[in-house]
């Protein structure tokens, strides 16, 4: 097929792609902007009940949540919340925003299956390889708001990183300023009106035995206006640690060996460096 051909050849060279025609109904993604909007420009006592540096939690909203270990702060607040493997409360979500990250959750799983569906079939696997190993199990919503910079020279919306996960799905405004490393030189992702960005994160690199690429990406910081993205990941930090990965065996031989060894997707980070905090 075609299609499974496109995604094969962008997950090996650039490790990100546009989908469009993705099946989500623009309604829902033009809905989900607007939540992001409400969530981060309601009052501030509204937010602060939501504020926390306790990654443990599933619903946290903050700015800059790696600012005591990264070297300098992003231009950026982010509403997260761990929506899988474990039901979520739907009362633990903001009600600015509680109805249309619910609907969202299910139109972008639903998106990720299918997604899986087509790496594994450009990795000449079984349609389903991916999904039965777990891959799109759990899921991260990251909503991102990224105020007008007066002085973007000195700082960065999102500082340079890969996203420590199977697959990332990408929602963004048309203000633009996501940059991908390709070739050693920063190329710019401009925004497609209805489109999706994909990207393949470290997991899934280990898995595909460097065949799949995760490559490294940043936000630049911007005085024209107001910057929305909506991120997700999937990832299972929630499940237990003891769960490892390594390459899978029919893509490794003896011409072809391992080059990473097994490990936890938690550690998984450790394995592929550089690696930043995990933000589009």
């Amino acid at each position: 097929m075609e299609i499974v051909e496109m995604v094969r050849e962008a997950s090996e060279t650039w490790g990100f792609f546009s989908v469009v025609n993705h099946g989500i109904p623009e309604s829902v993604l033009e809905e989900m902007m607007d939540g992001t909007r409400r969530l981060n420009e309601q009052d501030n006592e509204m937010k602060k009940k939501y504020y926390s540096r306790d990654l443990s939690r599933n619903v946290i909203y903050n700015s800059n949540f790696n600012l005591y270990e990264s070297k300098s702060a992003n231009w950026r607040d982010t509403f997260y919340c761990v929506m899988s493997p474990h039901p979520l409360n739907p009362q633990e979500l903001p009600a600015t925003c509680r109805d249309i990250l619910i609907e969202y959750k299910e139109q972008i799983m639903r998106l990720g299956y299918k997604l899986l569906e087509l790496m594994s079939e450009a990795l000449g696997l079984d349609t389903n390889h991916l999904k039965d190993m777990g891959c799109g199990e759990g899921l991260l919503i990251l909503c991102h708001y990224y105020p007008a910079c007066p002085q973007p020279e000195l700082t960065m919306g999102s500082s340079r990183h890969s996203d420590n996960d199977f697959l990332t799905i990408l929602l963004q405004d048309q203000i633009g300023g996501l940059q991908v490393l390709y070739q050693n030189q920063w190329v710019d992702v401009p925004p497609v009106p209805g489109a999706l960005v994909i990207n393949v994160g470290d997991v899934l690199q280990l898995l595909t035995n460097r065949r799949f690429q995760s490559v490294e990406h940043r936000v630049v910081a911007n005085r024209r206006g107001l910057r929305i993205s909506v991120a997700s990941f999937f990832s299972t930090p929630r499940l237990p640690s003891s769960k490892s990965y390594g390459p899978i065996k029919e893509l490794s031989s003896e011409q072809n060996p391992p080059k990473l060894r097994e490990t936890t997707e938690r550690l998984c980070s450790q394995l592929v460096p550089p690696k930043r905090a995990c933000s589009l």
